[in-house]
C-alpha cells in the first residue's frame, strides 16, 4: 500500500457525503473502503497538491502489475461513471485505490470474488493543469 495518498480539501466533503449515503446497500463495500482511503489522506488544498495525484476527474493511466495490462481512465463520481468512455466511479474498487495515489505508487486492493489486484500508476493529468479540462 502507499505510504501516503493526497486528496485535495475540495472534494473531501463530496465524497464524505457519497460514502454516508453509500454505507449501508450494495456499495457498503465500496464505501468503507473508500471511508478508510479519506481517514489516512493528507488534505490538501488544491493548489497545494503535487501535479502527479490523482484527484477526482484525473486522467490516470495505471498498469496492472499481474497482467502488465495498461488502462487509461478519468476517475469520476459514480453518477458520471461509464465504462465504455473510460470514465470510471471512485466507489469502484480500482477507482477507490487509484485516488490519492501518486506516479510509480503501487498498491494491493482487493476485488470482488476474494481476488486482489496489484496496480502502478503511469501517468496522471489533472484537470486543470497542463491543458486538462474537468471530466
Amino acid at each position: 500500500m502507499a505510504e501516503r495518498i493526497y486528496i485535495s480539501e475540495f472534494d473531501v466533503p463530496r465524497l464524505q457525503a457519497l460514502v454516508d449515503r453509500h454505507w449501508e446497500g450494495r456499495d457498503g463495500a465500496a464505501a468503507e473502503r473508500l471511508a478508510a482511503e479519506l481517514d489516512r489522506a493528507t488534505i490538501a488544498a488544491p493548489d497545494q497538491l503535487p501535479s502527479d495525484v490523482v484527484t477526482m476527474h484525473s486522467r490516470v493511466a495505471f498498469e496492472d502489475v499481474r497482467s502488465g495490462a495498461v488502462r487509461e481512465v478519468v476517475l469520476v463520481y459514480p453518477a458520471a461513471s461509464d465504462a465504455s468512455a473510460g470514465r470510471l466511479s471512485v466507489l469502484a474498487p480500482i477507482g477507490a485505490a487509484l485516488l490519492g495515489l501518486r506516479v510509480g505508487d503501487r498498491i494491493e486492493w482487493p476485488l470482488p470474488g476474494d481476488r486482489t489486484a496489484t496496480i502502478r500508476i503511469l501517468h496522471v493529468a489533472q484537470p486543470g493543469r497542463a491543458g486538462e479540462t474537468a471530466a
